[in-house]
């Protein structure tokens, strides 16, 4: 097992490897267009899983990002600063993003909601930089802050018996990333390794009964860690309800 864990870490280090450039002081340039939305807010069906979360979070200021930022899912709720390059049009300091979604097209890296695309505009300007459909932008990587919360899991709705349980991790504050979950079943003294469905979703077949303990693998600024959440899921979890982890990652 030790053995395992050891070329686990050497893995995530290759897997991680990419973002390693956005957490850099330096902005990294891009392109970035918008997609249709009938109140301007984000996609409640987005590749994370984040349902109504990923709709309404940062005030819907939300993104769909390519390939290399949505990292197998590992870069969903990763939070940069975007600005755009036309100074007539663009303002200095550019909008704010939560990465809740896949997407990619025209060498874009983000496919914004039309509310955090109009941001990026002068007072003004914003029907000009909306008719020109897609912009050049420069990007970096920013500390998610999510005053009040801490690191949540969502006990998913398809976890509907107890032989399945799959969760949603919400609320990563910093410029943090949840390489992978896992639960520990106490009668073999090991922690089980949940899947990554897809996103931020991670599941078990067969969890361990009665309160379970999870810890999460998190990549930061501080290398990679195992964090252990000292609030156990109480054995009567429910689908569709939230727990916090008393976890909180800055």
């Amino acid at each position: 097992m030790k053995t395992f864990n050891i070329l686990l870490l050497l893995l995530v280090q290759v897997v991680v490897l990419l973002p390693l450039v956005c957490l850099s002081d330096d902005f990294v340039s891009s392109r970035a267009t918008y997609y249709g939305s009938p109140d301007c807010k984000g996609n409640p069906r987005g590749a994370c899983g984040y349902g109504e979360f990923g709709r309404d979070i940062n005030n819907g200021e939300v993104s769909g990002v390519s390939s290399r930022l949505w990292n197998n899912g590992t870069g969903c709720g990763a939070c940069y600063q975007v600005r755009c390059k036309i100074p007539p049009h663009c303002n200095e300091e550019g909008v704010y993003v939560v990465a809740t979604d896949y997407g990619e097209g025209h060498g874009t890296d983000f496919i914004f909601t039309p509310k955090a695309y109009g941001r990026m505009a002068r007072p003004g300007t914003e029907n000009q930089l909306y008719s020109f459909g897609v912009v050049d932008v420069e990007y970096q990587r920013v500390p998610c802050k999510y005053a009040g919360y801490n690191l949540v899991y969502k006990v998913h709705e398809k976890s509907y018996n107890p032989h399945y349980l799959a969760v949603l991790i919400l609320y990563v504050g910093g410029a943090n990333d949840i390489l992978a979950v896992e639960v520990w079943q106490e009668d073999c003294k090991e922690w089980r390794r949940m899947r990554r469905v897809f996103g931020a979703v991670h599941d078990l077949q067969n969890p361990p009964t009665g309160t379970l303990t999870l810890r999460f693998l998190v990549y930061g600024s501080a290398g990679i860690n195992w964090v252990q959440s000292p609030n156990a899921l109480p054995a009567d979890w429910t689908a569709g309800a939230t727990y916090d982890s008393n976890i909180l990652l800055t």
